[in-house]
């Protein structure tokens, strides 16, 4: 398959010895090697294509399309177009920022004052010019037509080159690996971009509610907070910790109903304790209100003990064990958190490896094993978003739980959880 001539003023060079970060640069540089450009074309159509955009404009109008064009003295004009597949981007710097879109997007939004060439990955070893006007763009662009859009579905992924594999920041990142595994992003990309700057923004407003670097801040203070989870889902969980420790292992379901009502009753009646205030008496509670918590309570230890009973059917916890806590949600999301602050410019990048390390070393107190923090993290999320559907809250989870604890790459293998 011919694309016409290459640029004026280029001239290939032999192809080094390389790493490849991920599999698609590894595919892109071996179709080049080999002068194989359909295949080249069909990775490029697979794969989801970044490029820089205005950071300044994307802000002030973030439903529109502002990107960066570079220059390249190989070719005539020097005007190119540089994208990046992820294994290669740029790390993020705060006034550099990247977008991302689909081959069949550049294809259909090509204009006359576009440069006349994209540059893939450029200086790479997997480095291609394509040029960008019709008829050229036309003939690439079937590849895109026949491939269709481009897969972000659960898969491991692993960058080679450019993230931690082992270490403190590889242990933190780990801890989020359910959220990335499940969106298909490396799962040891520090360095984030995500679904690039506007679209991370954007999820950010709408799932948490985050417009500003402050309002960041606290949701990362908050996820790393050991106190910051659900205390009714804390509380049911460490009576029951405490049984089984007193009592020697297996609680049954009755017994931990039974002594939620008798702790509640006896918390109600203005017991004394001891607070980092000092000694206290807690206020008397109404009776009405106290038997609603003990319902409320009561209730939840049904849901519990139900979801525990289908993570042992489906191999997220192993026969006669049960979540100890539920910490593992806030902590998983605290290691995603970092990056997305990452990827929306609300954070630097050594700011978001501090609170990746912080998370990783967070799990590592209160869990022993991957094992036991993935099934505190899916009980958190399945209480709060599930509701006993077993939808796809839960469906997800499953497929990535099977994926980090079988494929032989994954960092719940490789990486020591403590």
């Amino acid at each position: 398959m011919s694309f016409g001539p290459p640029p004026a003023g280029f001239r290939p060079e032999a192809l080094p010895a390389w790493t490849p970060p991920t599999e698609i640069e590894r595919t892109l540089f071996e179709a080049k090697s080999r002068n194989d450009w359909a295949a080249y074309f069909d990775t490029l159509a697979r794969s989801l294509l970044y490029f820089e955009i205005r950071r300044d404009r994307s802000d002030a109008d973030p439903d529109k399309v502002h990107p960066v064009f570079a220059h390249d003295p190989r070719v005539a004009g020097g005007r190119v177009w540089a994208v990046y597949t992820e294994g290669l981007l740029p790390a993020p710097e705060p006034h550099r920022v990247f977008d991302r879109k689909s081959l069949g997007w550049f294809s259909r939004g090509w204009e006359p004052t576009d440069p006349p060439w994209i540059v893939v990955n450029p200086g790479s070893p997997c480095e291609a010019f394509l040029p960008s006007a019709p008829p050229y763009s036309g003939a690439w662009a079937q590849h895109a037509e026949r491939l269709g859009v481009p897969s972000c579905g659960p898969g491991l992924r692993t960058l080679q080159v450019g993230g931690p594999l082992q270490g403190a920041v590889a242990h933190g990142l780990a801890c989020g690996s359910l959220l990335f595994v499940r969106c298909g992003h490396p799962w040891n990309a520090l360095a984030y971009h995500g679904h690039g700057y506007p679209k991370e923004r954007r999820l950010l407003r709408e799932w948490w509610g985050v417009t500003s670097r402050e309002e960041w801040q606290v949701q990362q203070r908050d996820l790393l907070d050991p106190d910051g989870a659900n205390p009714v889902w804390e509380f049911a969980l460490n009576l029951r910790r405490t049984i089984a420790r007193d009592f020697g292992g297996h609680v049954d379901t009755a017994y931990w109903r039974d002594a939620v009502a008798l702790v509640l009753r006896a918390r109600a009646g203005g017991e004394t304790v001891i607070t980092p205030d000092g000694v206290t008496t807690r206020p008397t509670v109404p009776e009405a209100e106290t038997e609603a918590r003990i319902k409320g309570v009561q209730h939840l230890v049904g849901r519990i003990t139900r979801y525990e009973a289908r993570f042992r059917a489906d191999g997220i916890l192993d026969e006669n064990r049960f979540v100890t806590s539920v910490d593992a949600w806030n902590f998983g999301r605290a290691s995603g958190m970092a990056r997305w602050g990452l990827g929306a410019r609300y954070c630097s990048l050594p700011e978001a490896e501090s609170a990746v390390i912080a998370a990783g070393r967070a799990a590592a107190r209160s869990y022993k094993s991957w094992q036991d923090f993935a099934a505190g993290y899916i009980l958190g999320r399945c209480l709060h978003f599930d509701d006993e559907e077993f939808g796809t809250w839960y469906t997800d989870m499953v497929d990535v739980h099977r994926i980090l604890m079988s494929d032989p790459g994954s960092p719940w293998l490789t990486v020591p959880f403590r």
